[in-house]
C-alpha cells in the first residue's frame, strides 16, 4: 500500500517496467562501454509517452502530473541510470521552456522533446563556479535584436549530444549576483558553439563535458523569463528535478537490494544460507528500511508539486539524502557479492553511476542550506 500511488499510477509503473526490462536493461553494460546514448530507444520512449508526461497534451505531453513522471523515471533508472537522464533532462527543461519561453520558439521543441526526437541539456556550472551559481561569469550582451554569448560552461550532462541547451549567463554586473543572470534557449548548431566530452567515472552513456561559446548570436526571442531574472525565475523548476533525482538513484539501489537479497538467500556458507547470518542480513535490512523511507519522501515532494504546494525543503532533502544513501546501499550490496561484485558488471556500474549525483545538481551542503533557510528563515541562515 503506497499513500501516493493510486491504481492508475501503479499500472503505469508496471507498464514502464516491462518496457524498461525488455528494451533498456539488455544494453545496460554495453552502453557504459561504448558511451553511446541510444537515440532509437529515446524515440521509442517518446512514442510510449514516457518523456515529460506531466506536460499538457497541447505541449506534447500526457497531462498526467509530476507523480506520473516520477513513476516512469524510476523504472527507466532501474534498468539504466544513464538512459534515465533522458527523462530527467526532459522534465526539467520542459518545465522551464513551457513556463518561461515564448510559445512560437519553444512549442516545436517541446513536441520534439516529448517525441524523443531532441535532447535538451542545461548549462549552469562554470569552471570558476559550481555551487556558487550566482557567481556566473559567462557573458551575455544585448546587441540589437540578439544576445551575444561568450564563455564556457563545464561539467554539463549530455554536453556533446544535446540538440539544444538552456544556458545561464551574466547580463548584469558581477556584483548583482543572482539578479544579473539571464537564461537563454540555445540550439547547439549555431555558429561559434564547440563542445568536448570528459572521461567520467560513471553515467558514461549520457556523458559530461564543456560547451564553449564564441560570439554566439541568439535572438532575443530565445530568452527564458525576464532579463537579469533568469536565475531567480527559472531555478524554481529545480525542486522538481531534485525529487526526480532522488527516485532515480533510489531505483538503482532498490534493484541492487533485490538482487542481493536473492543472492544471500541462495548462497551457502558453513552449511547455512548467507542470509542466516545477522552480519549479512541486518545491514541489508537497515538499507532496505532507509531506501523505502527515502522513496516515500521523494513521492511526497512530487505529490506536493502536483498540488502546487511548497516543496523546496522536501526536494532538497531528496537531493542530499538519496544519492548518498543509494551509493552506500549499493556499496554494501557489492560487498555481499564478494569478488563477483568487484568484477566489472552491473553492481559496480550502478555504484559508479549513482556517485555523480553527490556532486552534480547541487551538493549536500547546498541542499542542507536550502532546508535550513526554509525552516529558520533566510535572514537567519545568510549566504
Amino acid at each position: 500500500m503506497n499513500p501516493y500511488l493510486d491504481d492508475d499510477l501503479i499500472t503505469l509503473g508496471e507498464h514502464a517496467r516491462r518496457f524498461a526490462s525488455e528494451r533498456i536493461a539488455p544494453g545496460f553494460l554495453e552502453r557504459d562501454s561504448t558511451r553511446v546514448l541510444d537515440r532509437t530507444l529515446m524515440a521509442e520512449m517518446g512514442r510510449m509517452g514516457f518523456i515529460a508526461p506531466e506536460l499538457p497534451e497541447e505541449m506534447g505531453g500526457q497531462g498526467l502530473g509530476c507523480l506520473a513522471a516520477g513513476v516512469i523515471h524510476e523504472e527507466v533508472a532501474r534498468a539504466d541510470l544513464s538512459l534515465s537522464y533522458i527523462n530527467l533532462l526532459a522534465s526539467l527543461n520542459a518545465q522551464i521552456l513551457s513556463h518561461h519561453g515564448q510559445h512560437e520558439v519553444v512549442a516545436p521543441w517541446l513536441q520534439r522533446l516529448t517525441r524523443g526526437e531532441a535532447l535538451v541539456a542545461i548549462a549552469l556550472t562554470e569552471p570558476r563556479g559550481g555551487s556558487d551559481a550566482a557567481n556566473l561569469r559567462l557573458r551575455v550582451e544585448r546587441v540589437g535584436s540578439d544576445y551575444v554569448i561568450n564563455g564556457e560552461k563545464t561539467s554539463i550532462s549530455a554536453a556533446d549530444q544535446a540538440d539544444a541547451t538552456v544556458v545561464f549567463g551574466r547580463t548584469g554586473t558581477l556584483e548583482s549576483g543572482a539578479r544579473g543572470v539571464t537564461a537563454l534557449f540555445v540550439p547547439m548548431d549555431l555558429p561559434g558553439v564547440t563542445r568536448n566530452r570528459f572521461d567520467c567515472h560513471g553515467q558514461r552513456a549520457i556523458g559530461r563535458g564543456s560547451i564553449f561559446f564564441e560570439n554566439v548570436r541568439v535572438p532575443v526571442s530565445h530568452r527564458l523569463g525576464d532579463e537579469n531574472q533568469g536565475f531567480v525565475q527559472v531555478m524554481q523548476g529545480f525542486d522538481f528535478s531534485r525529487a526526480l533525482i532522488g527516485l532515480q538513484v533510489l531505483a538503482v539501489a532498490r534493484v541492487a537490494l533485490e538482487e542481493t537479497w536473492e543472492y544471500v538467500a541462495q548462497r551457502e556458507a558453513f552449511g547455512k544460507p548467507l542470509s542466516a547470518f545477522q552480519g549479512v542480513s541486518h545491514p541489508l535490512a537497515d538499507f532496505d528500511t532507509q531506501v523505502t523511507a527515502a522513496r516515500l519522501l521523494c513521492l511526497q515532494a512530487l505529490w506536493l508539486k502536483d498540488r502546487n504546494a511548497p516543496h523546496s525543503s522536501e526536494a532538497a532533502m531528496c537531493k542530499w539524502w538519496a544519492p548518498k544513501l543509494a551509493y552506500d546501499a549499493i556499496h554494501q550490496c557489492l560487498l555481499m557479492f564478494g569478488h563477483g561484485g568487484y568484477d566489472r558488471g552491473p553492481m559496480e556500474q550502478r555504484m559508479r553511476d549513482v556517485l555523480g549525483f553527490q556532486i552534480g545538481d547541487g551538493t549536500a551542503q547546498i541542499m542542507k542550506t536550502i532546508i535550513a533557510r526554509t525552516r529558520a528563515g533566510r535572514d537567519a541562515v545568510p549566504a
